[in-house]
């Protein structure tokens, strides 16, 4: 290794060069992208890309708070490649996560999270296995009220919990379509039709919607049904989405609110360093990711130990684990400020341990040049 070094070997510019793609690989695109919503060329409705999102112009308000008594409808189709994403969620600073529809690897997943629970963490959920397995278009309806919470497909009871009341106020606050609050959660595919109302829509009036929306373009909606939001998606151009209903603007359920397409992808009220203890969660992809973030800083822990070690620097172990944390600490502060990536403290944690284990491959690593530089003798 000595050897190695004396000869000139770049370590130096191996070990900047290595921080380099580090940086590269945590930070990329390096800057917020082109929102990836588009208008559908032949039919009302929006799509949606990798990185996309629409966001209520206002908040909604409710005017039972203390009722159960809500549904709501959307046309959605997700795209074939999709293994999940959030369909739409509500949000507000107190709960931020109050209601979240998600494609969860082809189960439609209903989350309510409620404001006093611990770090608003889901309270309930309502599931129902491989319903976007086939990428058509799908209508799905969510009532709740006295009855409890009933999921319908295509005008078709799906599933139902009479112990799940949806308190109204988890369908207030500020409508995102096609991603998630707080941290990035893009759902790629396209709605073509969204309506909101101040009622527990019956079996039979979700099927009327359903026949009437298919058949004419718009929902057979009676006034009792308290319809506070219609968006058709037939603008076909331009950054919003009117609200057709036909009380939105006059009623005192809520004031019209329409949708808004930003011009560039954002997140509404991005986590700042989450703490690990909120991040953990027991599912695959949580693992995955932090596997990723071990393996990825292995080499950037191999190549300082070597470098330090040939310089016969001291606490050459130390300078190298507080290189990997300084290096991860710099992306984790810097990703708060990039849309697509998260911000938290398990990265910093994984990112170290990958580091250290780049720190016992050094032994190995030694053996190896020295072999290699016999070889060359």
């Amino acid at each position: 290794m000595n050897s190695l070094f004396r000869r000139g070997f770049p370590w130096g510019a191996v070990c900047f060069g290595v921080v380099g793609i580090t940086l590269t690989l945590g930070l990329w695109p390096f800057h917020a992208p082109l929102n990836e919503v588009a208008w559908l060329p032949d039919a009302n409705g929006i799509s949606f890309g990798s990185s996309g999102t629409v966001l209520s112009s206002g908040t909604f308000q409710s005017a039972d708070p203390g009722g159960a008594a809500h549904s709501i409808e959307v046309w959605a189709q997700p795209h074939p490649w999709l293994k999940s994403g959030t369909l739409l969620s509500f949000y507000t600073l107190q709960n931020p996560s109050q209601l979240r529809v998600r494609d969860a690897f082809n189960d439609l997943s209903l989350q309510v999270g409620l404001s006093d629970t611990p770090n608003h963490r889901t309270a309930a959920k309502l599931v129902v296995h491989d319903v976007f397995r086939r990428a058509r278009p799908l209508f799905i309806t969510i009532a709740s009220g006295s009855h409890g919470t009933a999921l319908y497909l295509d005008g078709k009871l799906a599933a139902r919990d009479p112990a799940l009341l949806i308190p109204a106020r988890s369908f207030t606050g500020r409508l995102v379509l096609g991603d998630s609050p707080r941290q990035p959660d893009s759902w790629w595919g396209q709605i073509r039709g969204l309506a909101m109302y101040g009622t527990e829509l019956t079996a039979e009036e979700t099927s009327r919607h359903y026949a009437t929306w298919t058949a004419r373009g718009r929902p057979e909606i009676n006034a009792d049904e308290r319809n506070i939001a219609l968006y058709l998606f037939e603008e076909s151009g331009g950054a919003i989405v009117h609200n057709s209903a036909h009380n939105a603007s006059h009623s005192h359920l809520a004031p019209a609110v329409d949708l808004y397409i930003p011009p560039r992808y954002e997140v509404v009220d991005k986590i700042f360093m989450e703490p690990f203890w909120q991040e953990f969660k027991m599912s695959r992809s949580y693992w995955s990711a932090a596997l990723k973030n071990v393996v990825g800083f292995v080499p950037l822990g191999l190549c300082f130990s070597l470098y330090l070690t040939a310089l016969r620097v001291k606490r050459a172990v130390f300078l190298t684990l507080a290189v990997g944390t300084s290096v991860s600490l710099a992306i984790e502060l810097l990703q708060w400020f990039l849309p697509t990536r998260d911000s938290g403290m398990t990265d910093v944690f994984t990112n170290t341990l990958g580091t250290g284990c780049g720190l016992l491959l050094q032994p190995y690593a030694n053996r190896l040049l020295a072999w290699r530089a016999r070889r060359t003798l």
